[in-house]
């Protein structure tokens, strides 16, 4: 067993940064197809307008605006929480994990 003792703050805010720059991509493609969706539908029932066109430029937009809000806000919630566990991994220790080579 190993002990994890501190954390690269910079890596690691980069990593998490990363997956939830992924994540945000995800949930904007999630946000777009349905606002499409929403968008063709109320053009087939006749309500279309500038609302409906809107609404499908925000969900277009999302895939572009949310990956890089999740990112930006993944590096800095990433970056605080490799420096809490470093804090905390002084008085407790860190965790182990186990390695294979």
């Amino acid at each position: 067993m190993v002990k994890v003792e501190k954390l690269g703050v910079l890596s690691f805010a980069k990593v998490y940064a990363f997956l939830m720059g992924l994540l945000g991509l995800v949930i904007g493609l999630m946000i777009s197809f349905v606002t499409l969706i929403i968008g063709s539908v109320s053009n087939f029932n006749g309500t279309s307008g500038l609302g409906m066109g809107l609404l499908t430029g925000f969900g277009l937009l999302s895939i572009i605006i949310l990956p890089i809000l999740y990112a930006a806000f993944g590096f800095v919630t990433g970056a605080l929480s490799a420096l809490l566990y470093n804090f905390v991994a002084r008085f407790t220790g860190g965790f182990e994990v186990e390695l294979k080579k």
